[in-house]
């Protein structure tokens, strides 16, 4: 099993050059501890994420990590137009020297959408040709495309990503009827679906992916904060959680609307829906296990640094799980 790290990059209250320079920070410890990758969100207009560009962020995480994969998750392919998107991958995968994983959606906030003059009607099919003309661009280096929203003549690309013919991607999976779909285009995958649901989606994915020879990885991802008491780490939890939800929840509120997906107030209430876990090393790795062992994934994406966390919160946390606790749960959990 691997273990990555998802960053919303949610704001807190460092001024924001400092506030990116913690988080650089972080990364680096990621990488030094032996993470496999790290996903980045993109959000418009919200402080649920300040990196309104990935590319930017990523740039950066490229030039001070030597070892960590890392790419977005998702980029919202509406938003982009995709011959210049798939030049920004080629670059930053030459800069990450062919670390780079490219996470795609055609993005789930119809407000972000409509701030860039996007109708969410039109989301799906846009996000379609999107990444059909961005495959191209990435595999042959030239396209010849007519859709019904581009339409493009013997575009030639000269930059090239290292990894051949282009980054692995991925998607965030929420459904079993999207499952054959993405095994077939070999997307890696990641769900914050609740237990029951990840644990279908999960090994209907894996199950498709062996039966047509793929090696592919189906992953949970989950809040996490440890520290060397549970008792400890639940406080930390508690307090930080509904300053990342009332982030979550604000580009909603200011326009009077119902999120997408609603997520519970409380720490608590995320954690008794198998969605959140606190907990000392010994009690953490318990926890997992079993929750691991429960869905199949073989891969666990961890948000580690969320709402008001401090600096020595976040760092004690990221050190106790990757010392003790992934290595338990690589000999925990179950093929």
């Amino acid at each position: 099993m691997k273990f990555g790290v998802f960053d919303h990059l949610d704001r807190n209250d460092l001024p924001l050059a400092d506030f990116y320079e913690q988080r650089l920070d972080f990364v680096e410890l990621y990488d030094r501890l032996g993470f496999y990758s790290y996903h980045l969100a993109e959000h418009h207009g919200t402080p649920l994420g300040m990196a309104s560009s990935p590319s930017v962020f990523l740039s950066a995480v490229a030039r001070r990590t030597k070892r960590l994969r890392f790419g977005p998750m998702v980029y919202l392919l509406p938003l982009y137009h995709p011959i210049r998107l798939a030049e920004e991958i080629a670059m930053l995968d030459q800069l990450g020297r062919g670390r780079l994983d490219v996470g795609v959606g055609r993005g789930r906030s119809p407000i972000e959408l409509q701030s860039f003059g996007v109708d969410p009607a039109a989301a799906e099919s846009v996000y379609e040709e999107s990444l059909e003309i961005i495959r191209r661009a990435l595999s042959d280096g030239v396209v010849t495309f007519s859709g019904k929203h581009y339409v493009m003549n013997d575009v030639h690309i000269q930059m090239r990503p290292l990894q051949t013919p282009h980054p692995p991607f991925w998607y965030g999976i929420g459904s079993l009827g999207s499952v054959e779909r993405f095994v077939g285009a070999d997307f890696n995958v990641i769900t914050i679906s609740k237990p029951a649901l990840a644990r279908e989606i999960v090994r209907k994915y894996l199950d498709t992916a062996a039966r047509t020879g793929k090696d592919l990885l189906a992953g949970v991802c989950r809040f996490v904060v440890c520290a060397d008491t549970t008792a400890e780490a639940l406080k930390i939890a508690r307090r930080a959680y509904p300053f990342w939800h009332e982030s979550f929840d604000y580009l909603f509120s200011i326009h009077g609307l119902r999120p997408v997906q609603a997520w519970p107030g409380s720490f608590d209430a995320m954690a008794a829906d198998g969605l959140a876990f606190a907990g000392s090393p010994d009690d953490l790795t318990e926890a997992l296990a079993a929750h691991m062992d429960q869905i199949g994934a073989n891969y666990f994406a961890g948000q580690f640094v969320f709402g008001d966390m401090t600096a020595e919160e976040c760092r004690r946390s990221i050190d106790l799980f990757s010392e003790k606790v992934m290595p338990a749960l690589a000999g925990a959990v179950s093929a």
